[in-house]
């Protein structure tokens, strides 16, 4: 039987058929059988509207009806992009273009919702579910119950490997244009099955899904990897509602959440000790975690957060905190404050000089390079810029890290995050970090613009109300960071709230955009 995302969730299914699965906050939920049957009905329906089409679009937020989607249409032999609905139309215009997308599938009610215009290739999963009579579905019940499982998986996995393509995901384009990152089946398979020797599920534990699946972080870990374990999940489509995310994790007893820490500062506000107290593993990454956020959940949930670290280009994770444990009676370290934890099974990373590429360099930052098998099999209709991130089978993340002797990832900075002022280059995630001591909350953020003086100059944007921009400074200029790495008392701003895409990082293009017209203004 070969191994592919919909043929391994066929074996699942079928042996967990009353077992529930999943669940989304419209109220929604269905057991392990009914997803099965479903996703068979919808994709007899892609196969005939796609019938020429290599890969279709998914329109449609982390919820139950997305699922569905995304597996219907690989049972169908389609390829499903979702697309990126917070990323505006320009960037889904781009990834329709890319992957010369013909069939989008969507729902009315979302595209309501979300203030998104219909458009003529768009197929609504509302139309196709009322087409589909009772006599069919119970034909198609009774047919998927008593087929063997075997018979099933030669049926929708004929003529595909496991180096087929399972999807592209877009990247989040926080830093610049968004790329087509091609992600086979066996790489998400890889990085799941690497999650799953961490952090084991059992058939009660129910994961948490508030990524949307057109992240990696959403499609492999809020998608794929509970129903491939055989656990539940349970979606809701806006990551920031707090409120429902607090209701939902009850609700279900939620032992898994994967999110950032700019979600985890809402849930902070909204979530109750008692709404938390199921969860097992909450997983922060896309940004750094800082310490007072950390010591909060401590002190409000009991719940230690586990910083990890990954790419798209990796399917996603590479790295990950997780619990100490003691096999036969030996204390293993599973977590270092500051760390973004060892890499996970299967998984290899090195720092390197980033000037020679000499390595690896133990306990001095370098130039992160990680691979493993789920490592990308490149960008979509780029292999010049594939070739550019690739070193003799390594992926040159970009990131600055160090590797300590213990074998724990501390991720410093990214080389897009530097700014050369006067020849010196400063991090702007240091100087993040001191303001967020200062002020003792972690929304602050830093950018940079052109100087003509200096090359390029900090400037900064906070969201402490009751602190004014020249106390910033002052107390900034008390520290012990260098005088160059400070910004001008003229760029330091007081907003509302950092910009942030639909993932959950930083908005960095917005940021940059926010710095030009914030200085531009007569003070």
């Amino acid at each position: 039987m070969t191994d592919l995302l919909h043929t391994t969730f066929i074996g699942m299914a079928k042996r967990a058929w009353g077992r529930f699965a999943m669940a989304d906050s419209t109220g929604q939920v269905l057991t392990y059988g009914r997803v099965l049957v479903g996703s068979r009905l919808l994709a007899r329906r892609i196969a005939r509207r796609s019938a020429a089409e290599e890969m279709v679009g998914v329109l449609l937020p982390a919820s139950v009806g997305g699922a569905l989607a995304n597996i219907a249409a690989l049972m169908a032999g389609k390829i499903p992009v979702n697309l990126n609905f917070t990323a505006g139309a320009e960037a889904m215009d781009a990834a329709v273009s890319s992957c010369n997308i013909r069939t989008i599938y969507t729902s009315k009610r979302f595209l309501q919702k979300a203030a998104i215009a219909p458009t003529s290739s768009m197929v609504f999963l509302e139309d196709i579910l009322s087409g589909i009579g009772s006599i069919e579905k119970l034909t198609t019940l009774v047919r998927t119950r008593l087929t063997p499982t075997a018979h099933l998986c030669r049926i929708y996995g004929r003529d595909q490997t496991p180096d087929a393509l399972a999807t592209v995901i877009f990247s989040s384009g926080s830093t610049g244009v968004p790329k087509g990152v091609m992600i086979s089946h066996a790489n998400i398979l890889a990085n799941v099955d690497a999650m799953a020797r961490v952090f084991p599920m059992t058939p009660v534990d129910c994961f948490i899904g508030v990524l949307p699946f057109f992240h990696a972080f959403g499609f492999t870990t809020s998608l794929w990897f509970p129903l491939i374990q055989g656990c539940g999940a349970a979606f809701h489509p806006n990551p920031m509602d707090a409120k429902v995310v607090g209701e939902l994790t009850e609700t279900y007893r939620g032992s898994m959440l994967v999110t950032t820490p700019t979600f985890c500062q809402a849930y902070l506000r909204r979530c109750t000790r008692e709404q938390f107290s199921s969860l097992r593993f909450v997983i922060v990454g896309g940004e750094k975690l800082r310490e007072p956020l950390a010591a909060a959940y401590r002190d409000t949930y009991g719940i230690n957060l586990l910083e990890g670290y990954g790419c798209t280009e990796m399917s996603p994770v590479v790295s990950v905190n997780r619990p100490d444990v003691a096999p036969d009676g030996r204390p293993q370290l599973g977590t270092k404050a500051g760390s973004v934890g060892p890499p996970l099974p299967g998984v290899s990373v090195k720092v390197v000089d980033q000037g020679s590429g000499d390595g690896p360099l133990i306990d001095r930052d370098g130039l992160l390079l990680v691979t493993g098998p789920s490592l990308m099999r490149g960008y979509l209709g780029q292999p010049e810029r594939t070739a550019e991130v690739m070193r003799d089978g390594w992926y040159v993340t970009g990131d600055i890290a160090r590797v300590d002797a213990d074998g724990f990832l501390f991720v410093t900075d990214r080389l897009s995050r530097f700014s050369k002022i006067g020849g010196e280059m400063v991090p702007h995630v240091r100087v993040e970090t001191m303001l967020t001591e200062l002020l003792g909350e972690s929304c602050a953020a830093v950018t940079s613009l052109p100087d003509a003086a200096r090359g390029e100059r900090l400037v900064l944007f906070y969201t402490r109300q009751d602190v004014a921009p020249a106390t910033v400074w002052n107390r900034l200029s008390e520290t012990d960071l260098p005088r160059l790495w400070l910004p001008r008392p003229d760029s330091i701003f007081q907003i509302g709230e950092i910009p942030t895409l639909g993932t959950g990082k930083v908005d960095l293009r917005r940021l940059r955009q926010l710095a030009a017209e914030r200085t531009a203004q007569p003070s």
